[in-house]
């Protein structure tokens, strides 16, 4: 049995122990190495009466992960496996902080999917928190009725600081291979990072929220992901499934666009959503996608975004894009990225692309097609996996790119 069969069978068996009834106790993982054991446990309930119980029923599906780290808020986003009134308890020293969700003059209640920002934090600060959650059982005119309350265990996150350098992970095409998480982030040896950047295609296609929950959520609050961020960039697959219109609700972007763009460290980060592969037309997609006029809206946008003055002042230009504008054979969707996004990385002096797709891992220098460097990560199969180690200060920036089977397969440095 080769490798991939023996860690799917693996996976299969882990899924089904995983229970997702409270949140997970679990050692937290700073950049250097994986936990060895991993120990579920309930939460602690509190009934209106005050009294303690175990959880039997209502519980947290997944572990609180956070989203949108900077200075000065972050989104913290986490399921209930009913409909609840949650919240967040947070502080930097004692958790007497508290934040919900508040829209038009509601709290927002009567939900299991939650994304609480917390705000007003300090920069450069380490923070705790935990959410908490109360089942609503009745939620008739004039007689709400609340179930038990419970409470996740504590984690801490530290806001990002205007600093000189910046350092990440970067994944491609994991393909719904959930073990593919362990194995590639336990190659980063001591390599200390401020965020984990998905590049695309983390399944094949998306049928429920229990496959979101399973496929990924789950392995990256397992190792990093209820205190270090994570950038969920939608790959073409992404874009595939009958539930593939709501994951966006499942992970916090900026203006709740695929696309943004934001400055940490030296670094002018940019994420494009590069769409489908096929044209439109293709009869698979039968006449209900529209990802040419969504790439075109996404290159007025860039342009625009490329001047503004916020980011004038930083020494590089990054972007993360899951189809390469080039190195990607001659299909429709790398022929209109190319158009529509190389003349612009040209103009305004892009210093590095960073994609996947391919499934060829590839380290391509500047070269008369293009000025910049074009970093193509690989996956999905064991042997063809590739963790991308970035880091940027004002003297350089470098990438260092790892196969799974730990052998160094590419690196480049812009001075």
């Amino acid at each position: 049995m080769n490798k991939d069969k023996r860690n799917q069978s693996k996976n299969k068996q882990l899924k089904s122990r995983r229970g997702f009834i409270g949140n997970l106790s679990k050692v937290a993982v700073i950049g250097a190495s994986l936990p060895m054991t991993q120990i579920m446990a309930k939460p602690t309930i509190q009934s209106e009466n005050g009294v303690e119980t175990s959880a039997d029923s209502f519980g947290f599906s997944t572990a609180p992960y956070i989203q949108n780290l900077m200075e000065n808020s972050v989104d913290i986003v986490f399921i209930t496996n009913s409909k609840a009134h949650s919240w967040v308890e947070y502080g930097s020293e004692d958790l007497d902080l508290k934040a919900e969700d508040n829209l038009d003059g509601f709290i927002q209640a009567n939900n299991h999917l939650n994304t609480i920002r917390l705000e007003d934090l300090t920069p450069g600060t380490t923070y705790k928190y935990r959410v908490a959650s109360r089942e609503i059982v009745k939620f008739d005119p004039y007689d709400l009725v609340f179930g038990d309350t419970i409470m996740g265990d504590v984690h801490t996150f530290r806001t990002s600081k205007d600093m000189n350098s910046v350092s990440c992970l970067i994944l491609n095409d994991i393909h719904d291979r959930p073990y593919s998480f362990a194995d590639l982030l336990s190659l980063n040896k001591g390599f200390q990072y401020d965020f984990v950047a998905l590049n695309g295609d983390m399944f094949d296609y998306q049928t429920d929220e229990q496959q979101l929950i399973d496929h990924l959520i789950a392995p990256c609050t397992d190792i990093f992901a209820s205190e270090k961020p994570f950038l969920m960039v939608r790959g073409n697959h992404e874009t595939r499934g009958k539930f593939a219109r709501n994951i966006k609700d499942y992970f916090a972007y900026p203006d709740s666009e695929y696309y943004f763009s934001f400055k940490q460290g030296p670094v002018h980060w940019v994420v494009l959503d590069s769409g489908e592969d096929k044209t439109d037309a293709d009869k698979e997609y039968g006449g209900i996608v529209s990802f040419d006029a969504f790439r075109e809206k996404q290159a007025i946008w860039l342009e625009n975004e490329f001047q503004k003055k916020d980011y004038q002042g930083c020494k590089y230009r990054v972007v993360l894009m899951h189809i390469p504008p080039f190195h990607s054979g001659d299909w429709h969707g790398t022929l209109h990225c190319r158009k529509l996004f190389h003349p612009l990385f040209e103009r305004y002096n892009v210093d590095m692309v960073i994609s996947g797709h391919t499934h060829r891992y590839g380290v391509h220098p500047p070269s008369d097609a293009h000025t910049y460097p074009v970093i193509i990560g690989g996956g999905p199969k064991t042997g063809n996996r590739t963790l991308i180690q970035f880091k940027a200060d004002e003297e350089q920036l470098n990438v260092k790119m790892i196969r799974d089977d730990g052998l160094v397969v590419g690196e480049y440095s812009v001075d």
